[in-house]
C-alpha cells in the first residue's frame, strides 16, 4: 500500500513516528514499512468503479487504449483506492487504475 507523504516527511521522521506507534502497542508489520519516493512517468490511467474483484474487463480496456494510442506498457500497474471497503458497498467502490506507459 502507498500513502502519499508531504515532501518534509524523511526517513528519521518515519523511523520516529513508526517507533512511537509500536511503543503503544504491537505492530508486527512495522519491519515492511518504508519511504521511497515514486517518479511515475507518462502513464494512462481508467476509473473503475466496482468491487476490485470485477477489475479484469477494466484493465483490458486500459490496455486496448494504450495499444490503440500507439504506447507500450512499462513495468506492471498500480491502484488507487478513492473509497473504504469497510463504509462502502462494493458497487460503489472507485479505483484508479494507472499503467506506466512510453
Amino acid at each position: 500500500m502507498m500513502i502519499l507523504q508531504p515532501q518534509e516527511v524523511d526517513r528519521r521522521l518515519l523511523t520516529e513516528a513508526v517507533s512511537k506507534a509500536a511503543a503503544k502497542k504491537p505492530l508486527p508489520a512495522t519491519s515492511l514499512v518504508r519511504l521511497e519516493r515514486f517518479r511515475e512517468g507518462a502513464a494512462a490511467q481508467i476509473m473503475h468503479i466496482g468491487p476490485y474483484a470485477a477489475e479484469a474487463p477494466t484493465i483490458e480496456r486500459l490496455h486496448a487504449f494504450i495499444a490503440e494510442q500507439g504506447y507500450e506498457r512499462v513495468g506492471k500497474h498500480h491502484e488507487i483506492y478513492l473509497g473504504d471497503p469497510r463504509r462502502s458497498a462494493p458497487e460503489k467502490l472507485r479505483t484508479i487504475i494507472r499503467q506506466p506507459v512510453r
